[in-house]
């Protein structure tokens, strides 16, 4: 069977490019259409990938400012042919499933979230600061991608979702069923250890959507001790709302997280997610998970058996979750199993078997 991969843009390394990498590991060989692919950027052997880019990859700063060209991405991507592939294999958080696929092909899209910015704008806008000119006039092109999104959504033969809150948009933004495949995440990596600290862990990009500005505040008026990982435009405002108690330590090396995840005393993560690949490292590190109870933390933490839920995105709901948390005791190897279903074996395994029940006589 012939397999082409689909992937928005390869111009930065997130979430969705750790989930490609184990598309690729899956189905090694298979062509990665792509809007942009900026190689330098990339990991090095991403070089030895059959990458294949769309006339958007020519287009002047591209690369670094994909944004302007927003309104392209729809035609690039209607303009592959995929003529002679049997699967269609669509990594989407953008546009890449709107691809046209051949007569006969089946199309399944991996959906890490409808496109964020065309069905939540106003939050996307307040999250950039744009001024209400701006607001004004990408209101119309907001719209005209929501037909074009929604349109392209039922071309598509069949979703995955990567959790419970993504499968609800799918549902409410597409009219579309879902089936929920957690995201691989590379578990062998962390393991419970000796030697427990004191500190509270927070880590990722420092973004307002975040919330890391809740466990610094937090932490600061319960004066306990906070490690805040990880960079972004909101460090300098963190840092100054951070009492003594609190260490912004930048971004940390790949080769220290195993160790800092599994010597916290609890990892908080206060923001609202489609998923949460931070959280399931500090669960196979053996270590509860302070979290907010929406979005994907919702089918990650188990209140009271691997962490503490608080319900609303406040200081004080955080501090009392904390406080609440001091008072229960958890064992590590039973925070360690919790964290299992979401290794990529069990991706690999999933999908496997979503896509042998999909696609007529597909045996691997």
């Amino acid at each position: 069977m012939r397999i082409a991969l689909v992937h928005d843009w390869l111009n930065q390394r997130g979430g969705a490019e750790d989930v490609l990498e184990t598309l690729v590991e899956m189905f090694p060989g298979a062509p990665i259409f792509t809007s942009i692919y900026w190689r330098e950027k990339m990991p090095p052997h991403y070089r030895q990938w059959p990458v294949r880019v769309s006339f958007m990859d020519e287009l002047p700063g591209i690369h670094r400012y994909h944004q302007p060209y927003l309104l392209l991405y729809p035609l690039a991507f209607e303009r592959f042919d995929l003529s002679g592939y049997d699967l269609i294999l669509s990594n989407k958080s953008g546009f890449c499933h709107g691809v046209r696929k051949p007569r006969g092909s089946v199309h399944i899209c991996y959906c890490l979230t409808p496109t964020r910015y065309v069905w939540g704008f106003d939050d996307y806008a307040a999250r950039e600061g744009l001024s209400p000119a701006q607001m004004q006039i990408l209101r119309p092109v907001m719209n005209l991608l929501k037909r074009w999104d929604k349109a392209a959504a039922q071309r598509v033969d069949h979703f995955v979702a990567i959790s419970s809150e993504i499968q609800r948009r799918i549902a409410r933004f597409y009219g579309r069923a879902s089936t929920i495949i957690f995201p691989p995440v590379a578990l062998d990596r962390f393991a419970p250890r000796d030697g427990v600290s004191d500190y509270f862990l927070s880590l990722g990009r420092l973004i307002p959507y975040k919330r890391v500005d809740l466990a610094v505040r937090a932490c600061t008026a319960l004066h306990l001790p906070l490690v805040v990982g990880g960079d972004g435009r909101d460090r300098a405002r963190l840092q100054r709302m951070a009492g003594p108690a609190v260490k912004c330590v930048g971004r940390v090396p790949e080769a220290d997280l195993p160790a800092l995840m599994a010597r916290c005393r609890a990892f908080i993560f206060p923001g609202l997610e489609d998923f949460g690949i931070t959280p399931v490292q500090a669960l196979a590190a053996g270590r509860p998970v302070i979290a907010y109870a929406g979005g994907g933390a919702l089918d990650i933490v188990q209140d009271g058996v691997n962490g503490v839920l608080f319900h609303e995105q406040t200081v004080e709901a955080l501090s009392a979750a904390i406080g609440r948390f001091l008072r229960l005791r958890f064992d590590p190897e039973v925070v360690r199993r919790s964290a299992e279903k979401f290794d990529t074996a069990v991706f690999k395994e999933k999908l496997s078997a979503f896509i042998v029940e999909k696609v007529h006589g597909w045996r691997g």
